[in-house]
């Protein structure tokens, strides 16, 4: 209720009511309402611009917004655990698979290294979350480029494999003749007094003694690239280029059980035992070239011979007798 103003009136010496101006009046309804609405329009404002009340727009855009963090949180957690499986694989590969295969391993540089040049993120820049988005991505991009360079390498670790079984396929690894049907082991790699001259010479082979007939076989995986008689001294023989730089030679055969160009696999009958060429006495006379070098063939009978055999045929291997041819 409106407070009552009185004013004291001297004429008749008594108190009158003051009665307000309507002008008056009507400017404080008018003051009052404007204060009211100024008030409320800034009231408004703060509100809007307040987490207070939201518009349903803005509730399915903050939703929105933290489901895509959400999101965000997954796929770091995920691109973790791809890049600890990666790290893993690299470990292995370099410090295994590489190393057995004796291939070079991928420097870590290599490996980790970024993109160079262009800003390939300009065009994510500018937004709230930009740096969250940028990060993702060039982890996403390091992650790829370290696939791609795990995968090359894990597709030269299986061409070396490959490789690498066919190398062990192809060295000459048994013995060309059986234990069984060897007589000896007549005279091994060095020099050695030779039949005919009685000079000391240097022996570039084995000779196993064995009755004529007596099967010959295939030392490892290759193709044969002769098989006649034309090799002065050597009388009927054959060779088998394994690749590698490796070839065996099998000579004074009596017959032969292939023929030039024919494949062959480790433990082929390719032949038999005779005394054609320069030859004393029925036997095999066994060669192993490496790179157009003949070397030792004892060191590459690890494919068929126990221990104690052929620690036999070393001690019969180093004795300097006389040659078979």
């Amino acid at each position: 209720m409106a407070k009552v103003k009185y004013y004291y009136d001297p004429d008749t010496l008594s108190y009158r009511k003051i009665e307000p101006k309507k002008s008056k009046k009507y400017r404080n309804i008018a003051l009052f309402v404007l204060g009211a609405a100024l008030f409320g329009f800034l009231g408004l404002l703060f509100l809007l611009n307040t987490n207070l009340i939201n518009t349903p727009k803005e509730l399915s855009l903050s939703r929105e917004v933290q489901n895509y963090e959400l999101q965000f949180d997954i796929l770091n957690k995920k691109m973790e655990q791809i890049e600890q499986v990666l790290a893993n694989i690299e470990e292995r590969d370099n410090n295994i698979y590489r190393l057995y295969f004796e291939a070079n391993p991928i420097p870590e540089e290599q490996r980790r290294a970024g993109f160079g040049g262009v800003n390939r993120y300009k065009s994510l820049e500018g937004f709230n979350n930009s740096e969250i988005i940028i990060n993702v991505s060039r982890r996403l991009d390091i992650i790829q480029k370290q696939m791609v360079i795990q995968s090359k390498s894990l597709d030269e670790i299986a061409k070396l494999a490959e490789e690498k079984e066919k190398l062990l396929a192809a060295i000459p690894a048994i013995q060309p003749v059986r234990n069984e049907d060897l007589i000896r082991m007549a005279s091994g790699f060095g020099w050695r007094t030779d039949p005919f001259t009685k000079f000391r010479k240097m022996h570039k082979g084995m000779d196993f003694t064995a009755p004529r007939g007596t099967p010959i076989y295939a030392t490892g995986d290759g193709t044969v690239t002769r098989a006649d008689n034309k090799s002065s001294g050597y009388g009927k023989h054959i060779r088998i280029d394994h690749g590698f730089g490796y070839l065996s030679l099998y000579a004074h055969l009596s017959k032969y059980n292939v023929s030039r160009g024919q494949k062959v696999k480790r433990g082929d009958l390719i032949g038999f035992v005779g005394n054609t060429g320069r030859s004393e006495a029925p036997h095999l006379h066994y060669e192993v070239w490496k790179d157009g070098e003949k070397i030792n063939p004892i060191n590459f009978y690890y494919g068929s011979l126990t221990a104690e055999e052929f620690e036999n045929m070393l001690k019969f291997a180093n004795q300097e007798n006389q040659s078979l041819d």
